[in-house]
């Protein structure tokens, strides 16, 4: 079933609850288990360190060093612009965030991604980016 909208931008949320998402700086998804594909982006200059899982929704073989450019041009049109807007939103406001994205990734068919996602802050400004993806492909048949 797709989305009625494409990819609303009302899925953030204050960084005060990170309690309610985080354990120790594990990103907690509904499951309540911690998520084993892990991103993290610097926003000094939007380097990426992502965990196996990521490398393999992205089709892209663990170990490459993920370059932000390529990964974007990964995602639909819709979800990419979605996604940047949402990210800057959060970025710009200290808040957490989750929306779920189009995918095309390099090695199989298109799929859809939840990412959830919260910046760390220093001195009152967001510096990195950390979160979790999730393919929630089922969710969207």
């Amino acid at each position: 079933m797709l989305p009625t909208e494409p990819l609303p931008l009302h899925h953030s949320w204050p960084l005060f609850e990170r309690g309610q998402r985080f354990d120790h700086g594990l990103l907690l998804p509904a499951s309540g288990q911690p998520c084993p594909a892990m991103f993290r982006c610097d926003l000094s200059d939007d380097s990426l360190a992502w965990t196996s899982p990521v490398y393999r929704l992205f089709g892209m073989a663990p170990g490459t060093v993920p370059d932000r450019g390529l990964t974007l041009s990964l995602y639909e049109d819709l979800s990419r612009s979605a996604v940047e807007r949402l990210r800057a939103h959060a970025i710009r406001h200290r808040r957490g965030f989750t929306i779920d994205a189009e995918l095309r990734p390099l090695d199989t068919a298109r799929r859809w991604v939840r990412i959830t996602a919260m910046p760390e802050c220093r001195d009152g400004r967001a510096v990195m980016l950390h979160g979790c993806k999730q393919d929630v492909t089922h969710e969207y048949r």
